[in-house]
């Protein structure tokens, strides 16, 4: 199937679930599509979902992660994720092993020694079995008075590797602190696939969450080797399928190219670390070289929320904290009624009066 730049981005909405189109009931069936979320941002994930649910609030979604409908831990990249619980340990095991063959050279510069490091992930399972749950603040504390250094990077870096490991997971917040616990208390029954079927399952979902897309842009969200990228899609059979897009092969998910691709007018405001932007290594059928640099000025990393219209980013916007107005700042010319309607929900979702100025 050959499709135009249009109709690739209209399929993508769909895959993203920013349509009408296609959508799921709940947190569980929202994290379930993606495989993985983008959550390093407490505030900006909790809005990747509300995003998708609509209806929903702030405070539902909280109640959702408190239930226990997605867990929060690092399995790609380095980068906290939102998952389905039961495939925390998998994905660990399958792409955090990557992340985790770095270690070794982080410990090097921050001045941590294996041993520590690995006394340190001992000392935080003792202190969480039996349903414990620790802010980062007592997880910390808890090391130091276990005999490990947990200042600045060294604390941080030790609860990323016990997370890594497998040892702990992070649940939702207490109040505005991040908290920990043990992930085979917190989730038990995780899902044990063999590697193929992993490999497979990833594939999908990521296709299924973000065609059509590359095997790159699968690799670079994945950080899986291309080898491994090429089995999982090859394993995943006829769950995906070939598309091209202005001449560049992708895929995706065959379900989502039978309704009529046609271009539709599907608006979403988005946080920053959304799927939408950081699910891909390629950017260019959202945006141009120069939008991206608004997107994320002076190449920090740091993303800034965006409005798109039906695939392409036209704006970014934001809501200083303590703040209820919205700034919006248009690449061009934007139409203010489909802007206000696009950034409703969001206000809904915190309990906002919606109240919208350009830049």
């Amino acid at each position: 199937m050959e499709l135009t730049a249009d109709q690739a981005r209209a399929v993508r909405m769909r895959s993203l679930l920013l349509t009408p189109l296609v959508r799921r009931p709940d947190v569980a069936g929202v994290v379930e599509w993606f495989g993985a979320m983008q959550a390093q941002d407490m505030a900006s994930g909790l809005w990747s979902l509300g995003a998708r649910l609509p209806g929903s609030t702030s405070g539902s979604v909280s109640e959702a992660l408190e239930r226990r409908e997605a867990v929060r831990t690092w399995p790609m990249r380095g980068t906290v994720h939102l998952v389905p619980p039961r495939d925390a340990r998998w994905m660990l095991d399958v792409m955090g092993v990557r992340a985790l063959a770095g270690a070794a050279k982080r410990r090097e510069t921050i001045g941590l020694a294996a041993a520590d490091a690995d006394r340190g992930v001992e000392i935080l399972g003792e202190a969480l079995q039996g349903g414990g749950r620790f802010t980062r603040a007592e997880c910390l504390a808890a090391l130091r008075e276990g005999g490990v250094e947990a200042s600045g990077q060294l604390g941080y870096h030790l609860l990323w590797y016990a997370s890594q490991r497998g040892v702990t997971c992070i649940a939702p917040h207490v109040g505005k602190e991040q908290t920990f616990v043990l992930l085979d208390e917190w989730v038990p029954g995780a899902a044990t696939p063999d590697r193929d079927e992993a490999l497979a399952t990833i594939a999908h979902r990521y296709f299924r969450g973000h065609g059509p897309a590359t095997r790159h842009d699968l690799a670079r969200w994945t950080g899986l080797t291309l080898t491994d990228v090429k089995r999982g899609i090859a394993l995943a059979g006829d769950r995906l399928t070939t598309v091209a897009v202005d001449g560049v092969e992708m895929i995706a998910d065959p379900a989502l190219l039978e309704e009529d691709p046609a271009h539709l007018e599907d608006w979403a405001a988005l946080p920053g670390f959304d799927e939408y932007m950081l699910g891909y290594k390629d950017r260019d059928l959202l945006l141009t070289p120069e939008q991206f640099a608004a997107v994320v000025p002076g190449a920090n990393g740091v993303f800034r929320p965006t409005l798109v219209e039906n695939g392409r980013v036209v704006a970014t916007w934001s809501r200083p904290a303590g703040k209820r107005t919205i700034t919006v700042k248009p690449f061009g010319r934007l139409d203010r009624e489909r802007t206000e309607a696009a950034l409703a929900p969001y206000a809904a979702f915190h309990g906002l009066p919606l109240q919208v100025t350009f830049e």
